[in-house]
């Protein structure tokens, strides 16, 4: 059957052309990060036929490159038969059209390839919704139709009003759905802290790390699990919670997070924050760093942007190395040390090497970190609230009618001392 003209775009093959912009600086170097939108293009289901760098102080305000770059990407996108170019930059709504007049092809930036991949697999109803808010926070300002045209040109006969009437329903629409969704993402969230106040005696370990990095996994070898895990950007995008035994007899509750990535856009993160909260509440962190690959101090760093921007930065942390089966010269974990990161370790997730040294580590900073405690303090006397937040660690505080559900890790003075506010709460996955 044949495909309708407005339809063909759909089916037609995505030859990209990728453009960086080198400010200087930054995590990632611009060569790698246009490596690592290729690898992101790639996984959107396109192919890559070209790319190009340009060097600048400053943005420009009309293109972000300058005029005749523009020039240059669009001959050399046009002898390379690309119909799609990727700037490997957030732009404003104004620069992308702009830019698609001058080029003369359909233009996208880094964050809408990074929604498109997560839309592409999420699975769960969760993962969706966060998706969803994720892509209509991101749509919305970039809205346009006719009725933008016809206001800035004046418009035609029978053309003026109905154009911007729809527009305008468009947006109403996707600001009521935006509404919506996140009135079922707060449902969503306050499910997680109830079942994170279900588990509180028992401590998680978050799993954190860059993407692609082996999260997956290295769950799946603690915990002795079979998730699906592949090495692919964002091969998993729902959160996963498994039990494990460490050598001390001791249970413990992995929780696998999405991963992160450089220029991770803001919207995905605040959607996903109900996902992401697992680092903010776990008792112990470990974050997993691709050993192998390039740049591994720049995503490093992306990392703890991230983990900052989630307020999880002081948590406790182990930085296990994976892929160390790929280095050539061995791992060095002197260097790492040397180099400011807590407690490294080499580990291959894949064949096991580290793993056992791993496990115990991990027992000894759970013993020293302390396992978290729930207690119901009755919401009116304030007073022991504060002592928690001045002499505890406060993992979470949730009102239950006149009481108040605090996750604290207690030292053995404030244990005896709230003894008779503790509650046993049953700690199943």
């Amino acid at each position: 059957m044949p495909v309708r003209d407005e339809d063909r775009d759909r089916f037609e093959e995505q030859r990209a052309y990728l453009v960086g912009v080198d400010y200087g600086g930054g995590a990632l170097s611009a060569e790698e990060s246009l490596e690592e939108l290729a690898a992101l293009a790639e996984a959107a289901d396109a192919s890559v036929v070209g790319g190009a760098i340009q060097r600048r102080d400053k943005p420009d305000v009309r293109f972000l490159i300058g005029g005749g770059k523009v020039t240059e990407v669009r001959l050399e996108a046009k002898e390379l038969d690309a119909n799609l170019v990727i700037f490997d930059e957030g732009l404003a709504p104004a620069q992308q059209r702009n830019l698609e007049e001058k080029l003369d092809v359909r233009v996208v930036d880094r964050p809408s390839v990074i929604l498109d991949i997560f839309a592409r697999r999420a699975r769960t109803a969760e993962g969706r919704l966060q998706v969803e808010l994720a892509q209509l926070e991101y749509l919305l300002p970039r809205l346009r139709g006719w009725g933008e045209a016809l206001t800035r040109t004046g418009g035609g006969i029978g053309t003026r009003g109905p154009g911007e009437t729809k527009l305008e329903v468009d947006r109403r629409r996707i600001r009521r759905r935006i509404t919506t969704l996140k009135r079922k993402l707060a449902k969503v969230q306050n499910r997680r802290n109830l079942e994170r106040a279900g588990r509180s005696d028992v401590p998680t370990v978050a799993i954190v790390g860059y993407t692609n990095s082996g999260k997956s996994t290295l769950l799946n070898a603690l915990a002795g699990a079979d998730d699906y895990a592949a090495d692919v950007p964002f091969a998993t995008l729902d959160p996963h919670v498994k039990r494990g035994k460490l050598p001390s007899g001791r249970t413990v509750l992995y929780a696998d997070t999405v991963g992160f990535i450089s220029r991770l856009p803001h919207d995905l993160v605040a959607a996903f924050r109900a996902t992401l909260e697992e680092a903010v509440f776990a008792s112990v962190l470990l974050v997993i760093h691709d050993a192998a690959a390039p740049g591994v101090e720049g995503r490093a760093e992306v990392v703890e942007e991230i983990l900052a921007e989630l307020g999880a930065r002081e948590t406790p942390r182990i930085n296990l190395f994976n892929k160390i089966d790929l280095l050539e010269n061995g791992f060095d974990v002197g260097r790492w040390a040397e180099l400011g990161f807590d407690r490294p370790l080499g580990v291959s997730a894949l064949c096991g090497d580290g793993l056992g040294e791993a496990a115990e580590t991990l027992d000894r900073v759970l013993a020293e970190a302390g396992t978290p405690t729930t207690l119901r303090l009755p919401a009116s006397d304030g007073a022991l609230l504060s002592e928690l937040y001045e002499r505890a660690r406060v993992v979470s505080v949730d009102a239950d009618g006149g009481e108040l559900v605090v996750v604290a890790v207690l030292d053995d003075e404030l244990a005896r001392r709230y003894a008779e506010y503790r509650t046993e709460v049953s700690a199943d996955v």
